[in-house]
């Protein structure tokens, strides 16, 4: 046996590395938060069999989980991405957790690639579990599955951005009535259980540029009438995500 050969060999494990490993703590310790499992997973669920189950909004024509299935899924996307993230990331700044993690040998933009990431994971845990729920529930999807994970990829991106632009400006207390009270208000005006016909005309154009608007919308487009990837919708969602990303990125304060 050579000299040394147990000998520390001290430094940083690969990025990659770093950023699957943060990506499974930030994973784990969300899907460990009851409260933020209600919001992400347990309420999408419920308003997703109560609607479907008791005729209270006049959906059109068709079963009533055909058009409600393409908006809770949209509005689990938000949950997740926008209102979960926002919450979790404003309380770790609080606690000052973002800023000893910045000081470590873990980047800073790796990071945020890793809540990215977990947040991707728990969204394919969510649309897996709601889409489960809807066959049961009688749904019939039609269209392409790929116009319709990138519609959910660039609204993930959209609320991604917009959830870390609020966690990082605001105090954790403000983000945490701010990311709420915005989720109700779009679960109520964004298309995701009341058809957006039901609202003024003029209110209707303010609405549609909103992004759950347009996820939801996009998505009800491919899934339920089978249409190919509605351009417009995916072009919101892209300008809400650039513009969310790069605000979030120029003001976000770790401290």
């Amino acid at each position: 046996m050579s000299a040394g050969t147990f000998t520390p060999r001290p430094g940083a494990a690969p990025v990659s590395r770093m950023i699957l490993a943060q990506t499974a703590l930030e994973t784990r310790m969300l899907l460990r938060n009851g409260e933020q499992l209600l919001l992400t997973v347990i309420i999408p669920a419920l308003l997703l069999v109560l609607f479907s189950a008791v005729d209270i909004i006049d959906v059109g024509t068709g079963k009533s989980v055909d058009f409600l299935a393409p908006g809770i899924l949209a509005l689990a996307v938000m949950s997740t991405a926008f209102t979960g993230q926002a919450i979790a990331t404003g309380f770790d700044r609080r606690y000052g957790i973002l800023k000893r993690l910045g000081a470590s040998p873990l980047p800073r933009w790796a990071l945020l690639a890793a809540k990215t990431l977990s947040v991707l994971v728990t969204e394919v845990l969510q649309i897996a579990l709601l889409t489960v729920i809807a066959f049961a529930l009688g749904w019939s999807p039609h269209g392409d599955p790929l116009s319709a994970a990138l519609l959910i990829l660039l609204g993930t991106a959209a609320f991604s951005g917009l959830g870390l632009l609020m966690a990082g400006t605001l105090r954790a207390e403000a983000t945490l009535a701010a990311a709420n009270l915005v989720f109700l208000l779009l679960l109520v005006g964004g298309g995701v259980i009341v058809p957006m016909d039901k609202f003024p005309g003029a209110v209707q154009s303010v609405l549609g540029l909103l992004p759950i608007s347009a996820l939801s919308d996009g998505l009800r487009e491919v899934l339920q009438h089978g249409t190919a990837l509605p351009w417009g919708d995916a072009a919101i969602l892209a300008v809400w995500a650039v513009l969310g990303l790069g605000a979030a990125a120029r003001w976000f304060r770790w401290e």
